[in-house]
């Protein structure tokens, strides 16, 4: 424990931080708190990252100014939440007659919050069409067996239902670059852009999860906003949304 988590209990912390940060050069969409500035975050660090509030990154205020604008969130979802962000957990489980799972895949050396369940999502022990709405953000990267995840995160989504499936994307590439010869920590940093990525996906992402049955969405966001928008609201603009759509009626 550090000295000043000895001498400033949580709520007393909170309440400086809020006290130092708050401003109005930008606001969290996720939260809805406005501050001087998001903190830097990464390895090696960036700036303008983290939310001082509430602890949201770009993808997940993307997803969140995604989920509203689509007009998606509602009382009684069914949500499977993959690797869960804090930030977007609070927010889920406060919709009215919520049904929220989350799940990850538990790796030594790691601690989950409280109800987290350990999750392989190549092989998921829920039945079929059991979510409306599924959030499994920058985690398909990691996972060898990325298309046999995508068949199963479609077969427990309920029709009707959407999935948002964002990833890193090289937008420069046509085609994914993965190699599972590829193990050194420093070869996949290189290659793939982080030392537990096993792939970097290039635009035939889309391809993969229409092979898996979804419907795509691929929305560029930030194409839709304003500079001043986007540095507000801490958007990355070469983040895209994907999203995978569930029809009512299944293809012919």
């Amino acid at each position: 424990m550090s000295n000043l988590a000895r001498l400033f209990p949580t709520t007393l912390r909170s309440w400086m931080r809020h006290q130092v940060m708050r401003g109005d050069a930008v606001h969290c969409p996720v939260c809805d708190n406005r501050a001087i500035a998001y903190l830097p975050s990464g390895s090696p660090p960036r700036p303008h990252v983290l939310c001082p509030f509430c602890g949201s990154r770009e993808r997940a205020r993307m997803a969140w100014l995604f989920l509203q604008e689509r007009k998606i969130l509602r009382s009684g979802l069914r949500v499977l939440h993959v690797a869960p962000e804090q930030c977007l957990r609070e927010k889920l489980t406060a919709l009215p007659g919520v049904k929220y799972t989350a799940g990850d895949k538990f790796t030594p050396g790691y601690s989950y919050p409280r109800g987290t369940i350990d999750l392989d999502i190549t092989a998921m022990p829920f039945a079929d069409g059991s979510f409306d709405l599924i959030l499994c953000s920058h985690v398909l990267e990691h996972v060898p067996d990325d298309r046999w995840a995508m068949t199963e995160l479609h077969r427990v989504l309920a029709p009707g239902g959407m999935a948002i499936l964002m990833v890193p994307i090289a937008l420069d590439r046509a085609t994914t670059d993965e190699d599972p010869s590829v193990t050194d920590p420093q070869e996949r940093i290189r290659r793939f852009g982080q030392f537990d990525h096993v792939r970097l996906y290039g635009r035939d992402y889309v391809d993969r999860l229409k092979s898996a049955g979804f419907e795509v969405v691929e929305d560029a966001m930030t194409e839709r906003m304003s500079p001043t928008e986007i540095f507000r609201h801490g958007l990355l603009r070469s983040e895209l949304v994907h999203a995978g759509l569930k029809p009512l009626t299944p293809p012919r």
